[in-house]
Parts: C-alpha cells; sequence; structure tokens
C-alpha cells in the first residue's frame, strides 16, 4: 500500500480540498475512474455528463491541446467553466500545452480541481506545481512515454500526482503502450519508499482488457476515452471497469 494514499471523493464541494481524502487502508483504495471529455459527443455534452455521473465515474478528465505541445487542438478554460457549471464530479484538467504557466490562472478561475502539466513543457517545474498550489488547486506532472521517470524523481514530494501517457499524447483511440506497467511500477516504489501522498494516474488506450493490469501496476487514476464511450453503454462500462480491478487488493512494491 501507499501509505497516506489521496483518495477521491464526489461528496459535492466544488473546492479542491474535496477531491482528495488521506487514508490509511491496509489495503489499496478503489480504482479511480475518470473517463475523458475528449471521446465524448460535443453536441450532447451535458447529456454526457450526466450519463458518466449516473455510471458511476469518479473525475471528469478534460484534455486541453493547443496544437503546438501536441498536433491537435481541444478545449479552453470557457468549456471547463461550463463543466463547472453543471456538475460537481471533480474537473481533471490535463493542460499539454507550451508555456503552461500563462493559463494556469485562467484553468483555476474556470473551475478545475486538478491542474496538470507535462514535464517536458516546464524548465521551471517546481515553480509551475507551486503557482498551481496558489490557487488551491491540485497539482499533477505528466511524462509522455519516452520521457525517463527520473525526470520527476525530485519532483514528486511536491506534486500531488504523477500521470504517465501510455500513449503518445495528441489523440485518442491509440494503442496502449505496455512500457506503462514498468514505469507505474517503479514510481510506485518510490512514492512507498518515502511515504509520500502521490496519486499515479495512466491515460492511454486503457480499455476493459487491460484496466485490472493497469491498476494492479501501482496506477491509482485511470483515464479512459474510447474505452468507455466506444462502449454499447458507457455508463455500464464504468462499473464493468471497475469490478475488474476489485480483484486487486494491495499493489506489489
Amino acid at each position: 500500500m501507499k501509505a497516506g494514499l489521496f483518495y477521491c471523493t464526489t461528496s459535492g464541494s466544488n473546492s479542491s480540498d474535496s477531491v482528495f481524502l488521506k487514508s490509511a487502508m491496509a489495503k489499496r483504495n478503489p480504482a479511480i475512474i475518470a473517463p475523458s471529455l475528449l471521446s465524448a459527443n460535443f453536441a450532447r455534452l451535458e447529456e454526457d455528463v450526466r450519463m458518466l455521473e449516473k455510471g458511476g465515474a469518479d473525475w471528469l478528465h478534460i484534455d486541453v491541446m493547443d496544437g503546438h505541445f501536441v498536433p491537435n487542438i481541444t478545449i479552453g478554460p470557457v468549456v471547463v467553466a461550463a463543466l463547472r457549471k453543471i456538475t460537481k464530479l471533480p474537473l481533471d484538467c490535463h493542460l499539454m500545452i507550451t508555456e503552461p504557466d500563462r493559463y494556469i490562472p485562467d484553468f483555476a478561475k474556470a473551475g478545475a480541481d486538478i491542474i496538470t502539466v507535462h514535464v517536458e513543457a516546464c524548465p521551471h517545474l517546481n515553480r509551475t506545481v507551486q503557482h498551481i498550489k496558489s490557487f488551491g488547486k491540485k497539482a499533477g506532472v505528466s511524462l509522455n512515454p519516452a520521457t525517463p521517470v527520473s525526470s520527476i524523481k525530485e519532483i514528486l514530494t511536491d506534486a500531488d500526482m504523477i500521470l504517465l501517457m501510455s500513449v503518445n499524447p495528441g489523440f485518442g483511440g491509440q494503442e496502449f503502450i505496455p512500457s506503462l506497467f514498468r514505469r507505474a511500477a517503479t514510481i510506485s516504489q518510490w512514492i512507498h519508499s518515502q511515504n509520500l501522498n502521490c496519486l499515479i494516474e495512466a491515460d492511454g488506450g486503457i480499455k476493459l482488457d487491460n484496466i485490472a493490469d493497469v491498476y494492479a501496476s501501482g496506477v491509482d487514476a485511470i483515464v479512459s476515452g474510447s474505452g468507455i464511450f466506444g462502449a454499447s453503454d458507457p455508463a455500464a462500462m464504468i462499473g464493468k471497469m471497475r469490478d475488474a480491478c476489485k480483484s486487486v487488493d494491495v499493489v506489489s512494491v
């Protein structure tokens, strides 16, 4: 187990303090399921959010892309603000953008609960993490699949979450890169050895057939886009994914 692991709650408060609670359970906390709105139908976004709420989603994962850091353009703070008005679920904003410090205040004001930046885009990562925290938000740090995990070792004591990409970011529906298992296990060991309150999140190519293995590798929060929205019943798929993780009690560290 990771002693003092932060855990998600969806009890109703919109503040970032409601996103994580300390736990001293002997076994792992249940997997946090975070559907990616990148795969939602933007013509009926509120309807899809209601469906995800009904299905028991823990967080809503929001992919922010600028066409520079990644080869795609998605949404910005205006959409995040609109989502904040219609849901109490924690908003997990993943900034796949250059110069993220310029936009952190906008996403914080819009209602993001977690703001995640890429180590590859932040030459002064500690400063960026503290910038996020200055707004009372949880700070995440993400790594692309080919970025050495050692690049985040010094920020583990300050970050609230490490997001490991299991695809090359920019597009949904890509094939899962299995090096995620080794990378997650390594970071989980570091977190455990230092008794840190830091989550591990994974994003990319995660579906029902591999979610249990992802969770078993030490991942706490699991993002799935096409794996959920591509199902005939997306709300039911959330439950199936959660059930698939229930057989995994303790992460090996």
